[in-house]
């Protein structure tokens, strides 16, 4: 069939913390536990409902299996990219079982840190901590010094100017 199209975007939180396994060339293959949530009012009674959709995901990108090795554990919030795939198996009682998972090939998969209960981070981060590129920040959340302490300087935006349009 031309023009079909394979993919899977989920947003949600971790369940658990992200199995990290190795194939036999040792790159790292991530399996994780993403949970989904609806949320309506009963149109009778009025109550608040939910549910909770539970998604497997499994990341064949060893560059991004380490990004969630490292970064995710269980309640991190996340956006995955990837496409629907639908396994055959065996189980111990010999009874064949289906598993459908959102699978992040070695191409074309994408995972995004949206942040979430138990991150630790914040925004703007705290003062004198060191962001990405080893920088201290200031007491008001501008960067004034890079890792060897060399003066970086302030931007600033005048949000009063005239906008052309």
């Amino acid at each position: 069939m031309a023009g079909s199209v394979n993919k899977a975007i989920v947003i949600g939180n971790l369940g658990r913390d992200p199995e990290i396994r190795h194939n036999n060339a040792g790159e790292r293959i991530a399996t994780l536990s993403v949970a989904t949530s609806d949320t309506w009012r009963d149109k009778v009674t009025g109550e608040r409902k939910e549910r909770t959709e539970w998604h497997r995901v499994v990341i064949f990108n060893d560059a991004l299996a380490g990004v969630a090795e490292k970064f995710l554990q269980k309640g991190s919030t996340v956006y995955l990219e990837g496409a629907l795939q639908t396994r055959k198996w065996t189980d111990s009682a010999g009874v064949e079982r289906y598993t459908t998972e959102v699978v992040l090939q070695r191409y074309g998969g994408t995972l995004t840190l949206l942040g979430g209960r138990n991150d630790g981070g914040s925004y703007p981060p705290p003062a004198d901590s060191p962001d990405d590129y080893g920088r201290t920040s200031s007491r008001d959340g501008g960067f004034d010094q890079d890792a060897r302490g060399n003066p970086i300087p302030k931007q600033s935006f005048d949000l009063n100017d005239d906008i052309p349009f």
